[in-house]
């Protein structure tokens, strides 16, 4: 035994001295070469190719590595037996997956291959522009390489389209909003992301059925209609301008638009945004089948129409690059804000608007005529929607949604008076659905209280309408006798006798203002 102690201790130190001998005789480039000759003989002789899926592809994340973790999750929980469990918050579902450094086994067509999920720790020492995860995570696949054209054609686009296909059915729909100043967050990601469990559907939104029924006939055309955008040669997106009076329902519409769809939606403020290329970022980082939303657009920055500047007609209300901030703010201060009009155009319109397919754009406005017109156009808003005050057939949908009422369940006579009043009142869906939620307890004093809103509304509005038009009438009639009074300054042929006229007219005058000015005393 002894000698065998002495004899490997002996095999050891000769080792050690082949090993520092080499070393030295052969530089590190000869060595790394004959280890890669050794490689691709071992590469050569063996059945199967190895590719690696990895999940930051340089400083974007890769979208074939979401896919391939959401198609995995669902054979993971059936047939892995070691799983890792996770639950967002707010989620509603558990999400299945491989834990670290496990495999997993799939066929597709006769072919099988190997998922292993490898993770290893992120070397602490390597530099980044932006904060990195601890952990390098990726997908290694293993398949055999007669089944090579097969694993990187019809097998991944397999993956690509189920995994999509799991992500509208079972994955929650998110609402996502652009962090502070376009910060990026550990995955590399501008996008802050919550569940979104609006519940509007376009069944319970308050609108004339028919627009609703146009609306979503536009929506599923859109939503089907890749090859006729590729045929055509179009970019694979569509504008929605919702504009009217607040409290019509315009995001309520937009939820309506997600849930009906099931797109995410990407709710972007403009405000927090201070350059075009950070527009473009926020762009690129948006997936497809999704919502791009921004509220009021004509608060959020001043986006005036250009028509109705004083100044020159070509001149435009946003401060150039580098100098001050669209609301007056300087950028040396750290929070002047830049975006152009062009910008926003090429935002919604131009070459970078292209980058993703199966997109929305929508903007809100409860002042269309502030809008630039460019911004208007087909093309980027192609089709516009006015959200208006209730009808009569949008209140019927409100009291079945507050108080399960029919168009049965009310009195015929109630009916009447309340469609003959409800075109005078002009109240939006808001005013109307906080009367029925106040008096939800008591339906039929919900209905009767409705229906005094409504008509006290109507005689408000009435009163104002003939107001206004008694003082157009009354200043239409004034005007009329002083160009009266002209005329017979100018024809009348004595010297004389257009100085006298033209102080009586003076007087006249007086007294006309006189009397307005007593009347309103009075008042």
């Amino acid at each position: 035994m002894k000698e065998v102690w002495t004899t490997l201790a002996s095999m050891m130190g000769v080792w050690a001295f082949s090993q520092s001998i080499l070393q030295v005789v052969f530089p590190p480039e000869i060595r790394f070469a004959i280890l890669k000759i050794i490689h691709r003989i071992c590469n050569w002789f063996s059945a199967y190719c190895y590719y690696d899926i990895t999940e930051i592809d340089g400083v974007n994340t890769n979208e074939l590595y979401n896919a391939v973790q959401l198609y995995l999750s669902s054979y993971a929980c059936v047939t892995g037996n070691r799983l890792s469990l996770t639950r967002g918050l707010n989620s509603s579902s558990i999400t299945f997956g491989l834990s670290n450094n496990d495999s997993l086994i799939d066929a597709f067509n006769g072919v099988k291959v190997h998922w292993e999920h490898v993770v290893t720790p992120r070397n602490s020492q390597t530099f980044s522009w932006r904060p990195l995860p601890e952990e390098k995570r990726g997908f290694l696949l293993r398949a055999k390489k007669k089944d090579k054209s097969v694993v990187l054609g019809a097998y991944l686009d397999f993956v690509m389209e189920k995994a999509n296909e799991i992500r509208r059915k079972n994955q929650d729909r998110l609402l996502y909003t652009n962090s502070r100043g376009g910060s990026l967050d550990s995955r590399g990601h501008p996008w802050e992301s919550v569940p979104f469990k609006h519940p509007s559907t376009f069944e319970t939104l308050a609108m004339d059925p028919q627009k609703k029924a146009e609306i979503m006939a536009d929506l599923l055309d859109f939503a089907n209609g890749e090859s006729f955008y590729q045929r055509t040669g179009r970019a694979w997106k569509r504008g929605y301008l919702l504009y009217g009076p607040p409290g019509t329902g315009k995001s309520s519409m937009i939820a309506a638009m997600a849930n009906f769809l099931g797109y995410d939606i990407y709710d972007l403020e403009l405000t927090e945004v201070h350059t075009n290329s950070e527009l473009r970022k926020l762009l690129m980082k948006t997936s497809s089948k999704s919502i791009i939303v921004i509220e009021d657009i004509d608060c959020s920055i001043n986006l005036t129409n250009r028509k109705n500047n004083s100044s020159s007609s070509s001149s435009y209300n946003v401060s150039p690059p580098g100098s001050g901030g669209v609301g007056g703010s300087n950028s040396e201060d750290g929070g002047g804000n830049t975006i152009t009009l062009s910008g926003l155009l090429n935002f919604t319109d131009g070459l970078w608007s292209c980058c993703g397919s199966e997109r929305i754009f929508v903007f809100t406005t409860n002042h269309i005529e502030k809008l630039d017109p460019a911004l208007l156009r087909s093309g980027r808003m192609d089709m516009h929607i006015h959200m208006s005050y209730s009808s009569f057939a949008a209140l019927k949908i409100l009291l079945k949604n507050y108080l399960g009422y029919s168009e049965d369940d009310v009195e015929k006579e109630l009916l009447d008076q309340l469609e003959q009043v409800m075109w005078r009142a002009e109240m939006t869906p808001a005013d109307i659905s906080e009367v029925l939620i106040k008096n939800r307890r008591n339906k039929d004093k919900a209905v009767w209280e409705l229906l005094e809103t409504l008509k006290t509304r109507a005689e408000r509005n009435d009163n104002k309408s003939n107001n206004n038009a008694g003082k157009s009438k009354k200043n239409n009639t004034i005007e009329d006798e002083e160009q009266v009074k002209r005329a017979l300054l100018v024809e009348s042929p004595k010297e004389g006798g257009g100085d006298e006229l033209q102080e009586k007219c003076d007087k006249e005058k007086g007294h006309e203002v006189n009397d307005d000015e007593k009347a309103n005393t009075k008042r």
